[in-house]
């Protein structure tokens, strides 16, 4: 075939480099070639880590006979959802609007100019229970296109008109000022417009209570996934003083919990997967994702600081820990940066075991274990935890006793060595800039909440990485492999999530490299995607996408697994702001942020992300500048900001060359030590400070002040 994707740098596009299907990466090329043929496009949509792509694709895509009909007829298109988010969405929604339903992997027809007729997810190489066989699906395709054109272009038609206007409900939620872009920043006071009214967040803690399962933590059955920007949302409301502020502290307590001593927690590599597939969380969909364990790692790292209970912290600390070290140690590529996934399969004699590497039988445990195997399968739910063949999960759904937890300790290391001499899932190395800003800010963050160094050096590693090789100083490119960029301008979600991993940086180390590239991606994200008083998704939309969408450009604020473009790019430019006194920029995150309030009370996990920075607004957010030395004492000031100030608390620590003198940092401006350079404390809000304070029990009475 052409070997088009031979050289992408997605894993999920290589995968398919040799099929005899005759692939096209997503791009107008591949457009044109259908106008020229006059054939109809078949888009293929799925990612790494999916089990049944790779199915679908052993059975249908690798059979030479289903290719040749597919070279024949069509145009085919594989694209990596993660790699192409902006195409996922437009044909998800097409997906869901003609079959009610959505999935990976998705199999989409349309018109050469992007207009999707026809989809579906999963199609098997023969007709099972009602489901069509995919030669059945390719053969009624081929002939409505061929005998049938006109109803199939009005399909299309209708289709698009009607996706149009869903994007269209979406974006009106999102009429920014559109304020003309200044260099000079000017001050102001905090306080005034609140995007979200105190009463409405704490409906929004009203409305996951009331989801909430009381039984086995978390929201919803199953399948159950990661709240995690819900979670987010829920720890900053904790901070406050509302009188909500208990239930969302035990709302997220109760479901961190959960998970830490479930079946999706990896206990002998660390990690989480994907999600559980049952209620109890004992059984996960083994596939690891890095934006999933970015978002939980900072979650952990918040927890270990301010859960209730000594038991929460100690826990929420063990998952901070166990989770970073598989980052640092499974998911970093050369140079520094972060793998996107791993595999939910994995190869052992030659076939494809789901989950594999990570379940045990009673027999595999004898073999490592000994006499203690049965006490330690005692250790866990096997009942719950139960899949194919004897083997169930390490799913204990209870934390340990005393003496649990040292026969753990003991058996642990065994099992561990044991299982890194199994077959290993596959891993996508492919590197996305705005997943790997979260992945920074969560290791910055945890490094900062347990003291430990070599975290916050993992994170700083990977932003130096984005910086050589992902942003050039103008443009910052969403994926790179094998240390080069390939492929499309980074979506707004890439700018803001580097943005919000290099503030988070800045604040963990005081070095003043990563407060000015956040703030030249942050201004140069608002030069590119705000555009007529609105965000865009994308810099400069594709041209089928927006046939596909009814001329409509994509812009979708509501949170799926990870935290939408709109909040984050609003919750960085609020940290910023803070920091640099722009009355510009923090008057653009309250507008954007408004479109929360519409959905506090009914939809709240879809607007998680938007709703934790709106309760950053109305704490200020608290600004805390740390000047002065020796660093020990420095260090304590600024541990006591984390673990006691509101919501969103924006810190700025002056680094021990002087980051206060170079002037990057407007909050550090005019900030001196004490006596003798002595660490000092500056808490502000809105530019308006209190007294230098210079011990942390003097930091956290002002900081526990109305």
């Amino acid at each position: 075939m052409g070997g088009r994707l031979t050289a992408q740098a997605s894993a999920y596009l290589r995968q398919h480099a040799d099929n005899p299907v005759d692939w096209w990466p997503f791009g107008d090329e591949a457009f044109a070639e259908a106008r020229a043929r006059n054939v109809p496009v078949f888009l293929s949509v799925g990612y790494a880590a999916c089990h049944w792509c790779h199915v679908m694709a052993h059975e249908s895509f690798e059979d030479d006979v289903v290719a040749q009909y597919l070279n024949q007829r069509f145009v085919s298109i594989k694209v990596d959802r993660e790699e192409r988010p902006d195409v996922d969405a437009v044909y998800m929604g097409a997906t869901q609007a003609m079959t009610g339903q959505g999935g990976w992997p998705m199999s989409v027809f349309a018109l050469p100019d992007g207009r999707a007729f026809f989809a579906g997810t999963y199609f098997p190489p023969s007709p099972i229970a009602g489901r069509p066989s995919f030669r059945q699906v390719l053969e009624a395709v081929s002939e409505a296109w061929n005998q049938r054109r006109e109803e199939v272009e009005r399909s299309a038609a209708a289709l698009a008109e009607g996706l149009g206007a869903a994007q269209r409900q979406k974006s009106d939620l999102v009429g920014v000022l559109g304020l003309d872009w200044e260099p000079d920043p000017v001050r102001i006071p905090a306080g005034s417009g609140a995007p979200v009214a105190d009463a409405l967040l704490e409906a929004a803690v009203r409305a996951l209570a009331e989801g909430e399962d009381r039984v086995y933590a978390g929201f919803g059955g199953a399948p159950k996934f990661p709240p995690s920007t819900a979670l987010r949302f829920l720890l900053a409301h904790a901070r406050g003083t509302s009188a909500m502020a208990e239930e969302a502290a035990g709302l997220a307590g109760r479901t961190l919990e959960a998970m830490a001593v479930s079946g999706i927690y990896d206990r002998l590599g660390g990690g989480f997967a994907r999600y559980a597939v049952d209620r109890a969380w004992a059984v996960p969909h083994f596939e690891k994702m890095l934006y999933d364990n970015a978002q939980l790692l900072r979650l952990y790292a918040e927890s270990s600081l301010t859960a209730r209970t000594d038991g929460q912290r100690a826990l929420a600390a063990d998952v901070v820990r166990g989770t970073a070290e598989w980052l640092i140690g499974e998911m970093v590529v050369d140079g520094g940066a972060f793998a996107s996934s791993l595999d939910a399969d994995t190869i052992i004699d030659g076939r494809s075991v789901e989950g594999g590497t990570y379940v045990w039988t009673r027999g595999e445990l004898e073999a490592v274990l000994g006499a203690e195997a049965q006490a330690v399968a005692d250790l866990f739910d096997t009942a719950a935890g139960a899949v194919e063949d004897g083997a169930f999960t390490l799913h204990a759904g209870r934390a340990f006793t005393a003496a649990e937890r040292r026969l753990w300790e003991r058996a642990a290391p065994r099992l561990r060595e044991a299982r890194a001499a199994r077959p290993q899932p596959g891993r996508d190395s492919k590197v996305v800039a705005g997943w790997n800003g979260l992945a920074i800010a969560a290791l910055a963050d945890s490094g900062a909440a347990l003291g430990e160094r070599p975290l916050i050096d993992a994170a700083a590693a990977a932003a130096s990485y984005l910086l050589k090789v992902h942003w050039d100083g103008a443009v910052l490119r969403r994926v790179s492999h094998e240390g080069r960029a390939i492929g499309i301008e980074g979506l707004l979600e890439d700018y803001a999530g580097c943005a919000e991993g290099f503030l988070a940086l800045f604040a963990a180390t005081g070095d003043t490299t990563w407060y000015t590239a956040a703030e030249r991606l942050l201004l140069t994200a608002e030069r590119r995607f705000l555009r007529g008083g609105r965000l865009a998704d994308s810099a400069s939309p594709d041209g089928p996408l927006l046939a596909a969408q009814g001329s409509e450009e994509g812009s979708d604020p509501l949170d799926g697994p990870t935290p939408s473009g709109t909040a984050l790019f609003a919750s960085a430019l609020l940290t910023y702001s803070a920091y640099s006194g722009s009355a510009r920029h923090r008057a653009l995150s309250a507008e954007i942020l408004r479109y929360a309030a519409h959905l506090a009370d009914r939809a709240p996990s879809a607007v998680g992300w938007a709703l934790a920075a709106a309760q950053a607004f109305a704490a200020g957010p608290q600004e805390l500048a740390v000047v002065g030395g020796p660093p020990e004492a420095a260090a304590a000031l600024a541990y006591a900001g984390r673990r006691f100030g509101r919501a969103g608390l924006v810190l700025a620590p002056a680094d021990p060359d002087g980051a206060a003198a170079d002037g990057a940092v407007p909050l550090l401006a005019g900030r001196t030590p004490g006596e003798a350079g002595a660490p000092r404390a500056y808490l502000c809000r809105g530019m308006v400070c209190q007294r230098p304070v210079e011990t942390p029990a003097e930091l956290v009475e002002l900081l526990s002040a109305p």
